[in-house]
């Protein structure tokens, strides 16, 4: 799944659909992390980003609003935030928001159908 946030283009890997990570199997956790190795490899040098940040929000204490495990990946460049860790702060805040709302964050530009079936054959090179 492909996930356009006011953060960054992020994209969130689900693989079958569980609460927490604990839910997975070891093949499973094997699979999710090979493969956001690969895409996160790719989506850096799409971007031309220099670093990546993985992040799993597991369990709603967490930050999870979505019930289900996922893999966000973020391509991140030399001083996008002054302190690095402010991302945390903010993923957390646009998860609060999507929660309460549970709809299209209104700060992004709604992409036309063609815009978005360019972008999904992008990253589909990713892992095939």
């Amino acid at each position: 799944m492909i996930c356009v946030s006011p953060l960054s283009t992020s994209v969130r890997l689900c693989l079958r659909e569980v609460k927490r990570v604990a839910d997975l199997t070891a093949e499973e956790i094997t699979d999710l992390w090979m493969i956001s190795q690969k895409v996160g490899r790719q989506l850096e040098s799409y971007h031309k980003a220099s670093s990546l940040t993985f992040c799993i929000q597991d369990g709603p204490q967490a930050g999870q609003s979505v019930p289900h495990v996922h893999i966000h990946i973020l391509p991140r460049m030399s001083r996008d935030y002054e302190n690095n860790d402010d991302i945390y702060e903010d993923i957390n805040k646009k998860e609060k928001e999507l929660k309460e709302k549970l709809e299209v964050d209104k700060e992004r530009k709604d992409r036309s159908l063609e815009e978005m079936a360019l972008e999904a054959d992008e990253y589909r090179k990713f892992i095939i």
